[in-house]
């Protein structure tokens, strides 16, 4: 009995930043694709490389018996030739070309590293709304699970003749609002974790996936003419610009290669039948003359393109330069924002919902006072999530702006 094929691996259910990036590069559906431009870039190499065929041709003249002539019509004898040409290349247009599709192959590679750059830029921003999602997922079972007890402790007040039912009523619809909050937070984490999985190149997302560590916080800070001086060194769009611009100056040389003119060498060899047999032997030589086309259109375009390349490379270091400053004021503001929520919001919200519990417990202070306490606390929490959030966002996009992520 054959044996059965082994089952693919079954990609793992939790999964951390690190290994989404690492499937996502290995699997994602646009990046497999973008990775043919270099079989593609392969291929025109050895197209480049490749030399002119020579031209073979065969002739027979002067057949006399055909068509109904005769011998003797005077347009004899019957003969055949036998030729070859070569073409000579001249100008190093053969070096020119293969130089071209060289530089274009290392412009693919970049462009590739590009697009692997702003894929994991892509990724991390997608793990990060799951955590986010996971902690705001849990603040609403927390709310939930505390208005539960205090549902409960309204019932046994209620049997007890404490309270009236009418605020027990009031309780539980405040209870179902937290439920529906609840159920909102886990729909965004679904939601958040399907996208994720559709970027790792999963074709059919596990409703058991789960992304798991700490959202990142570096210590070090972030210097800004640091990040501006690694952009521009390291960045895979510019580096593939400027290479790009090398590829137009093999270009414009090919297309000056282009305009020598080309020679042409043939040897034929030639047998006559009259009177016995003739042979001969000839060689050919041949040029065309450069009168009205020597390749000036195309010239002067590389010569554009040229031009053109460097304008675009002016453009994108001074946008890369914008990018930098905007992403390290994003930094700058999402750090200072989180450590002031901790230091002064977080724990001041925290204590007054948790006193006012208390109070509301006791019956010392009216339900609408502790839902204040409540959704003041809840801002501040949600707010502390945000502020991680947009604080590992903004530390990831410094490196994915700089070129640091792809080195």
């Amino acid at each position: 009995m054959a044996a059965q094929p082994a089952a693919p691996p079954q990609p793992p259910d939790r999964v951390t930043i690190v290994q989404a990036v690492q499937e996502a590069v290995d699997h994602n559906l646009d990046l497999l694709a973008e990775r043919y431009n270099l079989s593609v870039a392969d291929a025109r190499i050895v197209t480049a490389k490749l030399r002119p065929n020579p031209v073979f041709s065969a002739a027979v003249d002067y057949l006399a018996f055909l068509g109904g002539f005769t011998l003797d019509n005077n347009a004899g004898p019957t003969e055949y030739n036998l030729r070859t040409d070569f073409i000579l290349e001249r100008g190093g247009k053969r070096e020119s070309r293969i130089e071209v599709a060289q530089d274009a192959k290392e412009v693919g590679k970049l462009q590739l590293l590009n697009t692997t750059r702003m894929l994991m830029l892509d990724v991390q921003s997608a793990f990060i709304d799951v955590l986010q999602a996971k902690d705001n997922l849990q603040l609403a079972r927390d709310n939930l699970q505390a208005f539960e007890s205090i549902v409960d402790v309204n019932k046994t007040r209620v049997n007890a003749g404490d309270l009236a039912k009418v605020e027990l009523v009031r309780t539980q619809v405040a209870a179902l609002q937290f439920q529906n909050a609840a159920r909102q937070a886990e729909a965004r984490l679904r939601q958040a974790g399907y996208k994720l999985q559709t970027l790792m190149g999963r074709a059919v997302p596990s409703p058991t996936f789960d992304a798991v560590g700490d959202l990142r916080r570096d210590a070090a800070p972030v210097v800004l003419e640091t990040a501006q001086t690694q952009a521009m060194e390291m960045r895979p769009d510019l580096l593939a610009l400027r290479r790009d611009q090398a590829r137009s100056q093999a270009e414009l040389r090919s297309q000056i290669a282009q305009g020598k003119v080309d020679y042409t060498i043939g040897a034929e060899y030639h047998r006559q039948f009259y009177n016995g047999h003739g042979n001969a032997l000839g060689v050919f030589f041949s040029a065309p003359v450069p009168i009205f086309n020597k390749n000036q259109g195309e010239i002067e375009r590389a010569r554009q393109e040229a031009q053109q390349a460097e304008a675009r490379i002016k453009a994108i270091e001074a946008g890369i330069q914008t990018e930098v400053r905007n992403a390290w004021v994003q930094y700058s503001m999402s750090r200072g924002l989180v450590e002031s929520i901790e230091h002064d919001l977080l724990d001041q919200a925290k204590d007054v919902r948790d006193t006012m519990e208390y109070s509301y417990r006791r019956g010392e202070a009216t339900l609408v006072e502790f839902l204040d306490a409540q959704r003041a606390f809840n801002d501040a929490r949600q707010s502390y999530n945000d502020a991680r959030a947009d604080y590992a966002r903004s530390l990831y996009a410094i490196d994915s702006i700089t070129g640091k992520a792809v080195q």
